[in-house]
């Protein structure tokens, strides 16, 4: 298992991709039109082989939407986990009586969607891929936009939570790995690649994606761009979309 992707979502997209692109030193690959069965629109960024998605609501009453006003603004949505076997993660979800909001397959990847009340904190989707180095919900031709000279790969989600040490026990039997205290009121899941924390809350927003974190080539060029687009920073972090990246 690694991370392989992660939405953010907002009220206007095209700001927050804008402001994406030029700190973190990333192309947009792909709009995705599938994501209009959702009530969306969308843009999709490489860092290096992970992606970073940012989702727009385009009508009323849509789930991206009620994530909007349950948290008071824009921030995190979804975290992509790319598994290797769908078919043993299902059995394990349905012994645990964890439901599917949204399932679909192709002859290159499949993907469920776990229902948010069953694990907690975000959309967590389980996608496989063939061959596994590919990624359609990236486009065709998402290889020749990705960068490296600024942003190297997304490392790690934070999740915040009331009961941190709930979550992350309830997200390792969800992904069959096991959760581990890695601070005061901090745990993590390791994954193959990539991690999954939960920490406890920093502001009143309740349970959500609270951070990303970022490995980077080039961290003072990225801090510059967010200084001069005049966005929230500190000395190894900037906000955007209403989600604080941690540059490493």
């Amino acid at each position: 298992m690694r991370l392989r992707q992660v939405a953010l979502v907002a009220r206007e997209l095209d700001p927050v991709v804008e402001d994406c692109c030029a700190v973190l030193g990333v192309e947009v690959a792909f709009r995705d039109p599938g994501v209009e069965m959702f009530g969306l629109r969308n843009a999709v960024m490489p860092i290096g082989d992970t992606f970073l998605e940012v989702v727009s609501p385009i009508i009323d009453d849509t789930t991206a939407g009620r994530f909007l006003e349950r948290r008071g603004g824009d921030g995190g949505y979804m975290v992509i986990v790319q598994t290797e076997d769908l078919d043993v993660d299902r059995r394990r979800l349905a012994a645990l009586g964890v439901r599917t909001i949204f399932a679909v397959a192709f002859e290159d990847i499949a993907t469920m969607h776990l229902h948010p009340r069953d694990v907690g904190g975000a959309i967590l989707s389980l996608d496989v891929a063939h061959p596994p180095e590919s990624w359609r919900w990236a486009g065709p031709t998402w290889r020749a936009a990705a960068r490296r000279d600024v942003s190297v790969a997304l490392a790690a989600v934070e999740i915040q939570a009331g009961d941190a040490a709930a979550m992350a026990e309830r997200w390792g039997v969800v992904l069959g790995r096991e959760s581990r205290r890695v601070a005061d009121g901090t745990f993590a899941i390791a994954l193959d690649a990539g991690a999954i924390r939960f920490a406890p809350p920093r502001d009143a927003r309740g349970d959500g994606v609270a951070a990303l974190e970022v490995r980077m080539h080039d961290r003072a060029r990225a801090l510059a761009a967010a200084r001069a687009r005049g966005l929230a920073t500190g000395d190894d972090e900037v906000t955007l979309g209403g989600v604080r990246f941690r540059l490493c």
